[in-house]
């Protein structure tokens, strides 16, 4: 495809902070924003969402169109990031399932044989058509200031589909890996193809930059996620390549695998509040960025720690190529939002450090 012809990000967005830091460019001050920044720590949230079921919430475009803009009013983020989540294309293709408050995603039918992998639905555009109207409308509202869109991980989906719903030690998934490497990767293959296309809907309507949650992947032996879920994350990132949108790869308690994730085909690896990003730059591919990663749980510190804290991130950030400053997880239900203000603009106050210095 020429370059003129190709989609990439809104010009609007192509020279933000956030890009240019993705990029490896230099900015003027580092970009800033948070996982779950649009949720339940605003009470404008608890408000507009009050009798309204998260998938319906996740379905509904006005809904989506004003939660997704509500923290960028109250903390001049820089970047949006489209609220949803990751099962909402597994539901809105018809599979049975639905989030149970205080419990997670549980699915009616466990996936856990072929036939059950072969019943589950092709992705079908038409069928997000609400998140493709939201992003449009999101894209003009958003102006000069990115959105990011999201797409859960073929792993931690089928952790979901295998398991039933949320779980602590992933027994069957990882059982069902190895007993059944047929059925594993025809499941993987298949959630592959509807997380890289959902992405894909995404930036068509206008989000400038996607992320790729593995939540559970930080579970996997290294061997394991090498063997039977990065050729999988790698398809969906493959699946976007020609968008040229900077792509971001997060998952949680993944130290151990940074280096493997970080092949998948990504720009961006967020980092978990577990890794120094110092030492996180080092386990990554030469010339990428680093996202994260003060530890959401220190949000409610005193303000001289926090403040030290966020220094510190800031600090060690410098030694990867650019940096996105954020949480090394998402915003805690009971965080003071006002915390969350001050902590951007101080980000903002920084000077942008040139090179990190123990």
């Amino acid at each position: 495809m020429p370059d003129a012809l190709r989609p990439g990000p809104r010009p609007a967005t192509a020279d933000s902070r956030l890009l240019r830091a993705a990029r490896g460019e230099q900015v003027d001050r580092l970009p800033v924003w948070f996982m779950r920044q649009a949720g339940r720590s605003l009470p404008e949230y608890r408000k507009v969402r009050a009798g309204v079921p998260m998938l319906e919430a996740c379905m509904r475009a006005d809904l989506v169109t004003e939660i997704t803009l509500q923290p960028v009013r109250r903390h001049g983020v820089d970047a949006a990031i489209l609220f949803s989540d990751i099962v909402l294309p597994l539901k809105a293709l018809g599979v049975d399932l639905d989030i149970v408050s205080g419990v997670g995603p549980v699915i009616a039918k466990p996936v856990r044989d072929q036939a059950a992998v072969e019943a589950l639905p092709r992705f079908d555009p038409a069928a997000v058509g609400f998140v493709a109207e939201a992003v449009n409308e999101l894209a003009s509202e958003l102006g000069r200031t990115p959105l990011i869109g999201f797409a859960g991980a073929p792993y931690t989906l089928a952790s979901y589909l295998i398991e039933g719903g949320p779980s602590k030690d992933h027994a069957k998934t990882k059982a069902l890996m190895h007993a059944e490497p047929a059925v594993w990767n025809a499941l993987l293959a298949r959630l592959a193809e509807i997380s890289g296309a959902f992405l894909r809907v995404q930036v068509e309507a206008g989000a400038s930059a996607v992320q790729l949650f593995d939540s559970w992947a930080g579970g996997l032996a290294p061997d394991d996620y090498r063997r039977h879920v990065l050729p999988h994350s790698a398809a969906v990132f493959q699946t976007v390549a020609d968008l040229a949108v900077p792509r971001i790869h997060f998952g949680v308690a993944t130290g151990e695998i940074l280096t493997d994730m970080s092949s998948a085909g990504v720009e961006v690896v967020g980092v978990d509040w577990r890794v120094p990003l110092d030492e996180a730059a080092a386990r990554i591919q030469p010339g990428q960025a680093v996202q994260g990663n003060l530890d959401p749980a220190l949000v409610f510190a005193p303000w001289d720690v926090i403040e030290a804290q966020t220094r510190d991130v800031v600090r060690r950030g410098a030694a990867a190529a650019g940096h996105i400053f954020n949480l090394g997880h998402g915003v805690l239900p009971d965080t003071d939002p006002d915390v969350l203000s001050r902590i951007v603009e101080l980000v903002h106050s920084l000077d942008v450090p040139t090179e990190f210095s123990r």
